[in-house]
């Protein structure tokens, strides 16, 4: 997609995407046989729900339609949210992710290497982490300044209780939390 394209298709459906609260995080248009996919991958701090991506589809449908943005070649038109493996760019990324389990490849000034641990907080200059400890150590705080990192992504837990209550008997608040069900029983 040329640049002019991206930014007239940025131009048109911005305004859309703001109006519901949303951010535009990405326009793409990939060729698909004899048609051509656009793509508009829109987020928000609570994640998007189906209904707000199909209102949201008609209405760019309709500015489309009434647009000569796409040319007169057909086209389908894809509006969704980011994928889980989605790579965190934008300080609004890593702030969304605060809490879950992040991997990060470091730059070659940061020792390079990659670094996985649990994003605690995000501010403008960078992130804290809680490093998991190693053979029943307990976990330690570290901070990434932003040019400290390559690329990172969210990890997908398939456990996310059980990597809580982990964290949570290595802080000794198992023991409390425990007490606190057996007065409940």
């Amino acid at each position: 997609m040329s640049t002019t394209q991206s930014e007239r298709l940025r131009g048109l459906l911005e305004p859309l995407v703001s109006k519901r609260g949303l951010d535009l995080e990405e326009i793409d248009v990939t060729p698909a046989g004899k048609r051509r996919v656009l793509r508009v991958v829109v987020d928000a701090d609570d994640g998007v729900q189906l209904d707000t991506c199909a209102e949201l589809s008609r209405a760019c449908s309709e500015v489309l339609d009434e647009s000569d943005a796409m040319g007169g070649a057909p086209y389908v038109l894809e509006v969704t949210s980011p994928g889980a493996d989605r790579p965190l760019s934008e300080l609004r990324h890593y702030r969304r992710a605060v809490g879950r389990l992040v991997k990060a490849q470091l730059t070659d000034a940061a020792g390079g290497g990659e670094l996985t641990a649990r994003l605690t907080a995000v501010d403008d200059e960078g992130l804290d982490l809680e490093v998991p400890g190693v053979k029943g150590r307990k976990p330690t705080a570290r901070r990434l300044a932003f040019d400290e990192i390559a690329k990172a992504r969210v990890e997908i837990e398939f456990n996310p209780k059980a990597a809580q209550q982990r964290r949570m008997s290595a802080d000794g608040d198992a023991e409390a939390a425990g007490n606190e069900n057996e007065e409940e029983a």
